[in-house]
């Protein structure tokens, strides 16, 4: 199975996408709803919570993970690769290669949790590639709340969403990346607010394009993998909302299993 975690149900865009590219490989996935958000937590806690939550997804039968967390990418990614012996991806470094594509002037934003702005994650892989690259981060940490609780166009998720993408836009970006697996259900409305010529980088389909790419080129993981087209999904805690997100997200009923953190 392919095991994707997220510190809540924003990770699904992420299902949503390896369903579009990888289609039939079994996905089990595992949404830590009731510790979200982990953008706002400490380094160590965020590590704490990642080797959990990767634990549980080797304990369901995953051969393959996929952090689908930017927070949990950008300060537990190499715990979890030191730890485990699998093959592990993170959204970082793939939206990083494809706002670099699609960037003419070289001139980036970047929008995430406040641990993923702080960690520096983003602008240390851009300027690897492009050291002449302008790159202007914004913490968002209202944003992820606002998913969760599917207020996906409310008008205050739209005041909120151009208050951040202000000090952006001022800057004349030309690219923006979702810096969070959330981020993909506000896209319309980012996109409206940061203008129509900004591309915006969506993570959650970068890192699904790499993973596709990645077992067309190592038979030996991908023959590993099952094909059933099954799809598990687990949550640290469960509400009507999250419920009513997830098939919004997906575009079909599922069925989440409450787990205990």
């Amino acid at each position: 199975m392919i095991g994707v975690f997220d510190s809540g149900i924003g990770g699904l865009t992420v299902v949503r996408a390896l369903l579009d590219q990888v289609p039939g490989y079994d996905i089990v996935y595992f949404g830590d709803t009731a510790r979200t958000p982990y953008g706002s937590k400490s380094p160590d806690t965020v590590i704490g919570y990642a080797l959990e939550d990767t634990e549980f997804l080797l304990d369901k039968g995953a051969q393959l993970i996929v952090v689908a967390c930017n927070t949990a990418s950008s300060v537990a990614f190499e715990n979890i690769t030191a730890k485990y012996d699998v093959p592990v991806f993170e959204v970082i470094t793939p939206a990083v290669e494809l706002s670099i594509k699609n960037s003419r002037s070289l001139k980036i934003g970047v929008i995430g949790t406040r641990a993923t702005v702080s960690s520096g994650a983003y602008e240390r892989k851009i300027r690897e590639v492009k050291p002449a690259a302008k790159i202007y981060s914004k913490a968002c940490p209202l944003l992820v709340p606002l998913v969760e609780e599917g207020w996906f166009n409310k008008p205050e998720t739209v005041m909120i969403v151009k208050k951040y993408l202000h000090s952006l836009k001022v800057r004349q970006i030309d690219t923006l990346v979702l810096g969070c697996t959330h981020y993909p259900l506000l896209k319309n409305t980012i996109q409206r607010k940061i203008g129509k010529r900004v591309f915006i980088a969506d993570s959650s389909l970068a890192v699904a394009r790499e993973i596709k790419k990645f077992l067309s080129g190592h038979p030996g993981v991908e023959q590993k993998i099952s094909k059933k087209g099954l799809t598990k999904f687990f949550v640290s805690d469960i509400t009507p909302q999250f419920e009513k997100t997830a098939r919004m997200i997906l575009k079909k009923d599922i069925q989440l299993v409450h787990i205990k953190p």
